[in-house]
C-alpha cells in the first residue's frame, strides 16, 4: 500500500490503508487540532529530526488495560516504603524535556523541538498530561501523553532512578482505573511496558474500543490534585 502524502486540510486517510510497516500518511504539520484529529482516529507522529513528519497507526496496537497493570513484590515493596512521591501535571515540560534525552542505545530523539512545543500547546490546552514520580525535590522520573475520551495516549516515559517511571505508570493506571478510563495505548512493543501488564490488541479490536471510548467526555484540564488514586494502590491489580 502507498503512503499518503497528507494535504493542508486536517484529513487522514482510513487506518485500513496503512502501510505494513505502520506508516500510514506522510507530512502535514503538528498544530493542536491536527493532532488531535489524528489520536481521535487511532493515529499518532513519530519521527526523527530532519525527516517530515510521520504518522502511525500500527497492526498489532501495544495496549494496557488500567485493571490488568502488573504491580511485582519488588514494586510493592517500593510504594510500601514511600520511596517515590507521584503528581500529575506537576511538571510537564520538564518530563517531556527528560524524555527527549536520547537512552545509550540511541543515536537521537524523535522528540524535536517542533514536537516539544507541539506537545506543550497540547498541555496548556488541557488534553495532554503529565506524570512525576519526585525523590525529595528531585524529578526522578515520569512520563506524558494525550487523554481524549477514556483512552490514555501514552507517548514516552524516562527514569532517573530505578523503578521511577514505572511507579509512575502504576500509579496512573489505578488513577485511570477509577475513573472508568478503558485503555492506555503504548503504541508498540517494549519489554519494559509488558513486564507491567500492556499487551498486543489487534488494530481493528483497538479502533472499536476507541471508538466506544470517544462517546465520553474527555477529562480535560489540569489533573494536578485530582487524579491521585484513593485507597491501598494494590487493588485492583496483578501481581
Amino acid at each position: 500500500m502507498p503512503i499518503f502524502q497528507l494535504p493542508n486540510e486536517i484529513v487522514f486517510p482510513h487506518v485500513n490503508l496503512t502501510h505494513e510497516s505502520g506508516i500510514l500518511a506522510i507530512g502535514g504539520d503538528l498544530s493542536t487540532e491536527r493532532l488531535l484529529a489524528a489520536y481521535a482516529e487511532g493515529i499518532f507522529p513519530w519521527y526523527s529530526e530532519g525527516d517530515p513528519i510521520l504518522w502511525w497507526c500500527p497492526d498489532p496496537r501495544f495496549v494496557l488495560r488500567p485493571g490488568e497493570v502488573k504491580v511485582s513484590k519488588t514494586m510493592r515493596q517500593v510504594f510500601n516504603r514511600n520511596i517515590f512521591r507521584v503528581t500529575f501535571d506537576r511538571a510537564f515540560r520538564e518530563v517531556i524535556t527528560a524524555c527527549r534525552i536520547p537512552r545509550k542505545s540511541q543515536a537521537g530523539t524523535w522528540i524535536t523541538d517542533e514536537m516539544l512545543e507541539a506537545y506543550c500547546t497540547l498541555h496548556e490546552n488541557g488534553y495532554a498530561h503529565s506524570v512525576e514520580a519526585w525523590r525529595g525535590d528531585e524529578l526522578a522520573g515520569g512520563l506524558y501523553g494525550v487523554s481524549l475520551g477514556g483512552m490514555f495516549f501514552g507517548e514516552s516515559m524516562f527514569t532517573r532512578e530505578s523503578n521511577a517511571s514505572k511507579a509512575a505508570l502504576i500509579v496512573l493506571a489505578r488513577a485511570l482505573g477509577e475513573r472508568g478510563f478503558d485503555m492506555i495505548d503504548c503504541q508498540v512493543y517494549t519489554a519494559h511496558l509488558e513486564s507491567l501488564g500492556a499487551h498486543d490488541m489487534a488494530r481493528d479490536e483497538f479502533i472499536k474500543v476507541l471508538r466506544k471510548s470517544l462517546e465520553r467526555g474527555t477529562l480535560r484540564g489540569s489533573w494536578d490534585g485530582d487524579m491521585v488514586p484513593s485507597g491501598n494502590i494494590f487493588n485492583g491489580s496483578k501481581e
